[in-house]
């Protein structure tokens, strides 16, 4: 039987955490595979903690609490490094994507190493569209990828494939090339996007635009300075 861990990165977003926990309940009591959820702190500093710790009364659901905040790509990579079940999925707290979407998702990755949502209807504000489209097309043209939606937070892997891959600040944007960087396959599906009707956004132009440009860069100079090798001969069997 298939089993999930949906890892939740959670950062100030206590007027969204009664919802989600709603939200969550609901889907589990649906989900075709068996799932649990891994919530993971990041710092908050609105109290949202102690409803987590509410939320984790439920034995389906664990917590990691940050001592203080360190990042999106650091509180997926953590929940990452702490699932212990063969697929591992990512959302965020602000419900813009919907758990019930991971069906669609799971419906590929036998095939595939990751499968990746992209938001064909955007409830976001008209800068926030330009912005992410702009950003997206400036990825694809210099990293190559092809993803669509980088940004989309609903995405699915088998966990040997992200344990396998190298971890960085500002990793978040780049799972799918780094799964592909690795020889792994990814499927985009097409899911759904909600307006966001509680809390607030924690991006804007710097960590939306010029941060992603630096870390295109860094992407582009690890991925040239990957070592690759084939073993053609050896008398140990462990290098075969």
């Amino acid at each position: 039987m298939k089993r999930m861990t949906i890892v939740i990165p959670v950062y100030n977003e206590a007027e969204n955490l009664p919802r989600l926990r709603r939200v969550l309940h609901d889907y589990l009591a649906e989900s075709p595979v068996e799932t649990k959820i891994l919530l993971v702190d990041d710092g908050s500093t609105d109290g949202g903690l102690e409803e987590i710790r509410v939320m984790c009364e439920d034995p389906r659901f664990d917590y990691l609490a940050f001592a203080q905040n360190r990042g999106l790509s650091t509180a997926i990579k953590a929940g990452f490094s702490c699932a212990d079940t063969p697929l591992v999925g990512y959302m965020d707290a602000d419900l813009q994507t919907t758990p019930f979407d991971f069906d669609k998702l799971l419906s590929f990755i036998d095939e595939y190493e990751a499968v990746v949502g992209y938001r064909e209807k955007r409830r976001d504000t008209l800068a926030k569209r330009i912005q992410s489209r702009l950003a997206n097309a400036v990825r694809r043209r210099l990293i190559g990828d092809g993803i669509i939606d980088t940004g989309c937070p609903l995405k699915l892997f088998r966990i040997e494939a992200v344990r396998n891959i190298p971890f960085f600040d500002g990793m978040h944007r780049f799972l799918p090339a780094l799964i592909m960087m690795e020889g792994g396959r990814v499927k985009q599906v097409p899911v759904r996007h909600f307006e966001r009707v509680a809390g607030y956004s924690k991006f804007n132009l710097f960590n939306r635009s010029l941060r992603p440009l630096q870390d295109m860069l860094a992407f582009r100079w690890m991925r040239a300075r990957r070592i690759e090798y084939r073993i053609k001969a050896s008398s140990l069997q462990r290098c075969e």
